[in-house]
């Protein structure tokens, strides 16, 4: 995680900044989380839900609610994340279906660890969820370096044996070219011992009576 503010918990990082401050609109309590490159916290099975819920009841000291990074989408008519993540587990408490939903946010109640359904035009936060996925570079440099020295070794085998191939290859070529000069060499049709003979005949002057 960015550093030792942060908790770490499966391939995400969580920092609950217990800051009160004043807003406007919900942007301005994502712009809390922004700030430190993240976003509003969201939630995708039962054990991360159980997990803000635990860490939240040592450390938070604010108001038994807490924002959600979740608003209803009149558009799609469903809520959604702000992280954009999907929307895969929910722990809604019992509501009135009927109610009108446009400008709703949700709620995370530290003490039964249910969600709630509420308005997201809050005045005041004493505090805010934020999460980021563990850095890319962190988490997946050890394998890029793995990765790269295991293409580096393979490229050098590689060519240490193509290297290995071609010279051979030089090496056999260049031996027959010696075998064939000295092997098509024009062959004498007298051996020494002739040649010496004949020599030997030719001291003496031939004579015919």
């Amino acid at each position: 995680c960015p550093s030792s503010t942060w908790i770490q918990f499966q391939d995400s990082c969580y920092i609950f900044l217990q800051e009160a401050i004043k807003v406007e609109s919900i942007e301005d309590v994502r712009n809390q989380c922004t700030d430190h490159g993240a976003d509003m916290i969201s939630i995708h099975n039962e054990e991360e839900n159980a997990f803000i819920l635990d860490t939240l009841k040592k450390q938070w000291k604010g108001s038994d609610d807490i924002l959600l990074g979740m608003f209803y989408d009149t558009d799609d008519a469903s809520f959604k994340w702000f992280d954009n993540s999907n929307m895969t587990f929910d722990k809604w408490t019992d509501q009135d279906d009927g109610e009108d939903l446009i400008d709703t946010c949700a709620f995370l109640h530290i003490k039964t660890g249910e969600w709630k359904k509420g308005n997201c035009e809050v005045s005041f936060v004493e505090g805010t969820l934020c999460k980021t996925a563990i850095p890319y570079k962190r988490k997946y440099l050890s394998d890029n370096h793995i990765l790269i020295s295991a293409l580096v070794i393979a490229s050098t085998v590689i060519l240490t044996v193509l290297g290995a191939i071609i010279w051979f290859l030089y090496k056999k070529h260049s031996d027959s070219r010696f075998t064939t000069v000295f092997s098509t060499a024009p062959q004498s049709p007298y051996n020494e011992d002739c040649v010496l003979v004949v020599g030997e005949e030719n001291e003496y002057p031939v004579q015919f009576e």
